[in-house]
């Protein structure tokens, strides 16, 4: 894998031809620091360590490793998904997970903060308790920041399809063991399976413990209704939500999201590909209607995509404001304390700086205003 984290743009002899100036653009877009705010450890594994954990937990993969993450649909990404949750039976492998994901995410996307969504109930039923879990995320999140200058933060996660009671655990669990690296509760799972009013005193209680609150909400699978986002906002007190897609189908929900200056983390490659173009298009939709959008991948290794080609397929003609607005966006939506943030805020505005002064050297001459090259579904 091509190493993104330190790469310099520069004009090369050609660059006006049409291949050459959108390979630039996307190493120039790959080596801009990133947040990623919507990525599942689940999600993340490789499919040659997925492989080995099942094998060690005594669990048949379906099919070969090598077409593992060959989907025939959104449900049997489902299944693969939470196949791989039971495989991570030990510390260790969650460990493994954070660690190999800032690798892979640094390497190909300048990966500088992360925050992690996991499931402490995927593993209940295996008898592995909340603490091992967690114990293994914290050890990788350290490892991660030592090896690679990244942060780590972690937002365990409801899954809507398991029981009330399973769910009540969950919140028990992470509000007996509070840690500062775990700094919000998350919903997720199947959306047209469990409606957002179902959890709202779970997350209550969790807002008044001082945990940050987000949902995966109006996603494009299924015909999700917008007023979603009005419980989960109203009800749940999500400040951040993940997709958002289908928030497009009532103008005056979108309206609202844009009143509450909400936040979304919109995932530019889904689990199958049929919905390649409703997703991008959904994506450029909520930039244009002026909501707060940041790009993720979800579950990177399992959609066969990293944090770079998020960038690549929502922006895949040059916009330097357009990404401009998106890497803030990032840093701006994340929860890392004060301090931190606005470090990593200048830090991200430093390398944009420089972006356009490289990318306006190198931009040929005959391109005139295309050096900063506007893409007209974006919102100027």
């Amino acid at each position: 894998m091509t190493d993104h984290s330190r790469n310099t743009f520069a004009a090369q002899p050609g660059a006006a031809s049409a291949g050459s100036r959108a390979a630039a653009w996307g190493v120039l877009m790959r080596r801009i620091p990133k947040v990623e705010l919507h990525v599942h450890v689940v999600g993340s594994l490789r499919a040659s360590t997925l492989a080995a954990f099942a094998a060690e937990a005594g669990l048949a993969l379906p099919r070969p490793a090598h077409a593992l993450y060959q989907y025939r649909g959104f449900y049997d990404f489902i299944e693969i998904f939470r196949l791989a949750a039971r495989s991570m039976c030990r510390a260790a492998h969650f460990e493994r997970a954070v660690h190999e994901y800032v690798q892979d995410a640094q390497r190909a996307g300048a990966l500088a903060h992360v925050e992690f969504f996991f499931n402490p109930s995927y593993l209940y039923a295996q008898g592995v308790p909340y603490r091992t879990q967690l114990e293994g995320l914290l050890a990788g999140a350290r490892a991660a920041e030592r090896d690679f200058g990244v942060t780590v933060l972690l937002i365990p996660s409801i899954d809507r399809e398991f029981g009330d009671d399973v769910a009540q655990r969950v919140v028990d669990e992470v509000l007996a063991d509070r840690r500062d690296e775990v700094v919000g509760l998350g919903l997720d799972g199947p959306e047209d399976r469990g409606p957002p009013e179902r959890f709202t005193e779970l997350f209550q209680r969790a807002g008044a413990a001082g945990l940050r609150r987000t949902a995966h909400v109006c996603e494009d699978y299924a015909p999700t209704p917008a007023a979603n986002y009005l419980a989960c906002h109203d009800l749940l007190g999500c400040e951040r939500f993940d997709h958002g897609y289908r928030l497009l189908t009532d103008p005056t929900v979108v309206a609202r999201a844009r009143a509450d200056g909400a936040f979304f983390t919109c995932c530019p490659k889904p689990s199958t590909r049929e919905r390649d173009a409703l997703r991008l298009g959904a994506i450029a939709a909520m930039c244009t209607a002026g909501l707060g959008v940041t790009l993720a991948t979800d579950d990177p290794a399992m959609f066969a995509t990293d944090l770079g080609e998020a960038y690549e397929r929502a922006l895949p003609e040059p916009d330097l404001d357009a990404l401009e607005r998106l890497c803030l966006a990032g840093v701006d939506a994340c929860w890392l304390d004060a301090g931190r943030r606005d470090a990593l805020r200048l830090r991200v505005a430093a390398a944009l700086t420089q972006a356009r002064a490289e990318w306006g050297a190198a931009a040929p001459a005959s391109a005139g205003g295309e050096a900063r090259g506007r893409n007209p579904s974006w919102k100027p």
